[in-house]
């Protein structure tokens, strides 16, 4: 008798302990609620940066994606930081989860514009239709080639009118479906950045110029473009692609956060919350956030940062920076480099970071 009630008080000691360690489901869906919380509760205040950054500059960002590829597995999270070419990496690597950690409150703002657009369209023609507020050219389908669906829509004069109908149902998902409480600064934020894709249309450039000749690649450049071997992985590329953001943004899988990369809250929420998940990192999408780092000397802060995210020997960054900086050469373009997350730390701790050259040096094309 006495050793059943042993095994039984074993048994029950062992349930609480199991039920104490057992992680958290990684999320097939984030409620409204849970979404608005950590949209806000994770984010910081915002801070200034010198281009509002509609839309990216970086024509070269798809050529790292072969080689990740055959790195990290699908699942697991993704961080990024700017607007949508955190869409392709997206749909490229097929994360569980996805913040996007930007300085400046336009871009979660944004994001939160792209997810209307998202959740009102169906296929690729109808998201660049709602994008641009022109009507959807008849004869499009969903084997349409990307470049013949913007040839088309290229036809196609924006509508006044399609704008604020669009607007009004953007802004209707945001606050009376998800409940996610705009303020009016917000909101006009967000009318001005839907209002700047209106007048640039598909020739729209990092630099908003709408009458382009600028050199820098439009929008429908950056969704045309392919990686070194010709292969498009651009979220527009294919109904396929397209859907995985789509179901993600619909799922409110994919968090847009107000948040300094060097700074004390936003991305120790996000760390907090993938630990307790036990979801590991599995790219983080830096753009050229390092360069402004080190100029502002904050940049320990940052990699004390990543220090305390959930990594695996497969996590990477990924970073822009201007092919001087890499190749020696005068050119002022960009090239997208690789490189680990945990060397980066481990360097970092070993006293071997002192300038942003050390880090484009342990990076790879």
């Amino acid at each position: 008798m006495k050793g059943r009630m042993l095994i039984f008080a074993s048994l029950i000691i062992l349930s609480t302990i199991w039920l104490f360690t057992v992680p958290i489901p990684a999320p097939i869906k984030i409620s409204d609620p849970e979404f608005r919380q950590m949209a806000l509760g994770f984010s910081e205040a915002g801070g200034s940066f010198p281009w509002d950054n509609i839309l990216s500059n970086e024509l070269p960002f798809q050529n790292v994606i072969p080689k990740i590829k055959q790195i990290v597995q699908p699942g697991g999270a993704y961080l990024g930081v700017g607007p949508e070419q955190n869409f392709t990496y997206i749909a490229a690597f097929e994360p569980s989860i996805a913040f996007i950690v930007d300085i400046r409150h336009q871009n979660m703002l944004e994001h939160l514009l792209y997810k209307g657009v998202f959740e009102m369209a169906a296929d690729r023609a109808d998201f660049v239709s709602v994008l641009f507020s022109r009507k959807r050219p008849a004869g499009l389908i969903a084997e349409t080639p990307i470049v013949s669906l913007f040839k088309a829509f290229n036809l196609v004069t924006p509508d006044r009118e399609l704008l604020e109908h669009n607007l009004g149902m953007i802004i209707d998902i945001l606050v009376r479906g998800h409940q996610f409480p705009l303020t009016t600064d917000d909101t006009a934020a967000i009318s001005r950045v839907y209002e700047t894709f209106f007048k640039g249309g598909p020739a729209l450039d990092y630099g908003v110029d709408v009458t382009n000749g600028s050199g820098r690649p439009t929008y429908e450049t950056l969704m045309t473009a392919t990686d070194q071997q010709g292969h498009n992985w651009s979220y527009l590329a294919n109904e396929s692609r397209y859907r995985t953001v789509r179901q993600m943004e619909q799922r409110n899988l994919i968090v847009p956060l107000t948040g300094d990369f060097a700074g004390a809250m936003a991305l120790r929420r996000v760390a907090r919350y993938l630990k307790d998940r036990h979801l590991v990192v599995n790219v983080f999408y830096l753009s050229n956030v390092e360069y402004y780092l080190f100029t502002q000397d904050n940049w320990a802060r940052f990699y004390e940062n990543v220090a305390s995210l959930p990594l695996n020997s497969s996590s990477t960054f990924i970073r822009t920076v201007i092919s001087s900086q890499f190749s020696g050469n005068t050119s002022m373009g960009f090239a997208s480099l690789s490189g680990s997350m945990s060397h980066t730390i481990d360097s970092f701790h070993q006293g071997q970071i002192t300038n942003y050259l050390d880090i484009i040096q342990m990076s790879a094309r």
